[in-house]
């Protein structure tokens, strides 16, 4: 299961770096794989419990730290499959290389 998060702590000031830090030390810190996109971050793991729980945490976490919170995630569950946190990216770059198109 792939879980594209998005938390976003509001009411404070525009400054969200310090929050969302904490935030990610929480996924961290779970021990799931993760990766931190410059407007969400991902996580991979294998089981609901397991990561909607990471995804609740961070989400209370934000509660915590501002008045109020925008949380949205995505959610792609495909049984069967794993290490796709890395896999699907380099499946798009294998044929943009193929093509001669730069990747950055």
């Amino acid at each position: 299961m792939l879980v594209s998060l998005t938390v976003i702590p509001l009411g404070e000031s525009e400054e969200l770096k310090e929050k969302i830090a904490e935030i990610v030390k929480i996924i961290a810190d779970s021990g799931l794989k993760y990766k931190l996109g410059s407007m969400q971050t991902t996580i991979e793991g294998d089981g609901w419990d397991r990561v909607m729980g990471v995804v609740r945490a961070c989400h209370e976490k934000a509660m915590e730290l501002a008045p109020r919170c925008l949380t949205s995630i995505t959610i792609d569950d495909r049984r069967g499959f794993t290490g796709r946190l890395e896999g699907k990216v380099k499946d798009v770059q294998d044929i943009l290389a193929e093509r001669e198109v730069r990747v950055e």
